[in-house]
């Protein structure tokens, strides 16, 4: 006797060896035997032999028409041989049961199971809408395999061209669209912004990575809606000054400048003069709001994403020949004394800009030499002296409280790198570290962050700090770590006591938020806390650190990737396939000429600060990796590389967030074009491949 029956969801069949209680002993066709329960036999038959049965079955399950089926089944559940007998009009012989048992179990569609060999037919409602369906998915089917035809010939489908972007950051998997990309790339052996690269659904490597962080960082496009420019309204009295910027030659958002002012009894009078947005802006109105969204301005080389409108920018910047509200600290001097602070006095203004000097016009003319000896003719060249003087005083006495708390000194010997770029074509400067204007602008702009944040604390008003040191944890590292914060802490780093972020207000929202309070202070005094926007322990400044930290963060990641683009993008321009790059720590190295940062595995054991010549074997801009080997080692590291190299290690065990523009402090740069204003750590990528953080945090000017 021979048996078809059901097992784990397939028809088997088999020969009955012997039978015990409620169960076959079966051998299969292939000669293996298995145990059956007669509760899972659905036919019982001498003849054909097994697996000429099951042969014939899935001919016949074939040749049923199933449309026909469903019409013969009628509406009431069934069995297989009542079906069988209607259907073919007799009592189906073993082949046809089968067949019939196949074709029911192979149509869900058209027939429910309610049983072992039972069934049900669908209803004609549900059997249409399922047919529509399957159809739907042939139809859709075709289709995918259409366009996955046509991304394979390089051409990109005409429905896919509006959703590149979410195709590639944010896909929805269960689309034909997606599944065709996906399925184009398992064939080509390539990835989806490859291939969107190669179908033109992205011009470019650098419009891939831009179009990935709007993507995901400002999803409503980066423009902003028209707004009215604020009109400030407080009488602000004229200041008796003549005040001058220091910035790079592309800097626009130009907040802050300075005056020199020498009184009758021999003091000087230093003015910090900053952008004072918060004159017209007010918290919650719909600027703020815009500003708060953001949180800070986006810097790349060779562009930027403002935090706040063009025209808004335009109306407080700090323009030549023009008398800008400023909010202004000013600092009396005692030249005899060191240069010591007499007194200090804060209060906003209207001050008269009467020059904006860039840096490709003085670096030549302003340095060391020059200060010292009196020689050369420039701008403010009296006003340059004075500044000086102060600014080397100030670091010194940073340097002292550095030293207290147990760091080593700022370190000047490196060198920054400046991006610039022009239809496509980068270049790549280089600047010495510690320039006197880059320091006097550095010194003055600590100077004022930390002046005004001892303001904020003496007032009992919240501010919106950076602190650094002094923290429970057990490490080193830990205790070093940068934090900010909503009270007076000292800055190790900088060698301040207390260190707010106020001096960059049309860059960086935090800056916005301590002018706001700072205002308060100078005009209210004692009341201060009763009338400033944010009251001790408000639950908005906490919330403004909090999102400010997120945004932030993304933006230095996206800066350190774009600067890594144009490093690369450089090679490529230049034809770069033998550099000189010196040893940063293991294998880590990095190019002479560029601040690019390269991991190379297998590195001999070299000293840090070693010169080594390498050959670049291939780059690639998307993924921004670079492979080389080392072709020889050109020279041993001297004292000054070694020292700088020593400075840079300690940078790289604190904050790599912090290390953010060369102007309040010393870390590696790697700058944009408004670079010295803004840029992250120089060498970002060392701090990931390292796994450390950085020292120094400077401040975004």
């Amino acid at each position: 006797m021979n048996l078809f029956f059901e097992e784990s969801g397939d028809f088997k069949v088999g020969t009955v060896l012997s039978q015990a209680g409620e169960a076959y002993q079966v051998e299969m066709a292939s000669g293996k035997r298995t145990k059956v329960k007669i509760k899972d036999v659905l036919l019982q038959y001498e003849k054909p032999a097994p697996a000429e049965l099951l042969e014939q079955a899935k001919a016949l399950a074939l040749d049923i028409d199933l449309d026909f089926l469903w019409e013969v089944a009628g509406e009431d559940e069934f069995g297989f041989v009542e079906l069988g007998t209607e259907y073919f009009g007799h009592a189906p012989l073993p082949p046809e049961a089968a067949g019939l048992i196949l074709a029911l179990h192979s149509a869900p569609v058209y027939f429910y199971k309610k049983g072992r060999g039972r069934y049900k037919a669908a209803p004609e409602a549900s059997l249409k809408a399922a047919l529509a369906g399957i159809e739907k998915k042939k139809q859709q089917a075709l289709v995918q395999a259409a366009y996955v035809e046509e991304l394979k010939q390089n051409r990109l489908p005409a429905s896919m061209q509006p959703m590149v972007l979410q195709l590639l950051f944010k896909p929805d998997k269960n689309t034909i669209e997606y599944k065709a990309l996906e399925a184009a790339c398992t064939e080509l052996h390539t990835t989806p912004p490859r291939l969107m690269l190669a179908v033109g659904g992205m011009s470019s490597p650098k419009d891939l990575h831009l179009s990935k962080f709007l993507f995901e960082n400002f999803p409503k496009g980066a423009g902003f809606p028209s707004v009215p420019v604020p009109a400030v309204t407080a009488k602000l009295p004229l200041a008796d000054v003549a005040a001058f910027s220091i910035d790079d030659v592309t800097t626009t958002e130009i907040d802050d400048a300075f005056s020199v002012q020498t009184l009758p009894d021999g003091t000087v009078k230093v003015g910090i003069h900053i952008a004072a947005p918060g004159l017209g802006i007010r918290p919650d109105d719909v600027i703020d709001k815009m500003a708060r969204q953001r949180m800070s301005t986006v810097y790349m080389p060779g562009d930027k994403i403002t935090m706040l409108p063009d025209e808004i920018v335009q109306a407080f910047t700090l323009a030549e020949g023009t008398t800008c509200p400023a909010l202004s600290l000013y600092a009396t001097l005692d030249p005899k004394a060191d240069w010591a602070v007499v007194s200090t006095q804060t209060r906003a203004e209207l001050v008269p800009i009467a020059s904006n000097l860039r840096h490709n016009q003085l670096d030549d003319l302003v340095n060391e030499e020059t200060l010292a000896s009196g020689e050369g003719e420039y701008p403010h060249k009296a006003d340059f002296a004075v500044l000086w003087q102060w600014a080397q005083q100030l670091e010194q006495g940073r340097m002292k409280k550095r030293e207290a708390f147990g760091l080593k000194p700022e370190q000047n010997n490196r060198v920054d790198f400046n991006f610039y770029v022009e239809n496509d074509v980068v270049t790549v400067a280089r600047r010495k570290r510690g320039a006197p204007l880059d320091k006097i602008v550095a010194e003055l702009m600590i100077f004022a962050n930390s002046s005004w944040g001892k303001m904020l604390h003496e007032h009992g008003v919240p501010g919106i700090y950076r602190s650094q040191g002094g923290g429970s944890g057990n490490s080193w590292a830990a205790k070093m770590q940068v934090r900010m914060v909503t009270h007076a802490a000292p800055h190790q780093g900088l060698g301040v006591d207390q260190y707010a972020w106020s001096t960059s207000p049309l860059r960086r929202y935090t800056d916005l938020v301590n002018q706001w309070q700072i205002i308060a202070c100078a005009e209210h005094g004692v009341t201060a806390p009763l009338v400033a926007p944010f009251k001790p322990r408000d639950a908005n400044l906490f919330a403004i650190v909090s999102a400010f930290d997120a945004a932030y963060a993304a933006y230095g990641d996206f800066q350190s990737n774009m600067e890594r683009y144009w490093c690369l993008r450089w090679l490529h321009q230049e034809n770069a396939r033998q550099v000189d790059a010196v040893v940063l720590k293991d294998e880590i190295l990095r190019l002479v000429d560029i601040p690019l940062v390269i991991k190379l595995p297998g590195m001999p054991a070299v000293a840090r600060g070693a010169q080594v010549k390498l050959d670049l074997l291939r780059w690639d801009e998307v993924d921004l990796s670079i492979e080389a080997r080392l072709l020889e080692i050109a020279a041993a590291p001297d004292a000054a590389t070694d020292a700088a190299l020593d400075y840079e290690e300690e940078a790289g065990e604190q904050d790599a967030e912090d290390a953010e523009d060369a102007e309040d402090a010393d870390v590696a740069a790697v700058a944009s074009p408004e670079a010295a204003n803004q840029v992250s750590d120089a060498d970002a990528q060392v701090a990931q491949l390292l796994s450390e953080d950085v020292v120094s945090e400077p401040e975004l000017k």
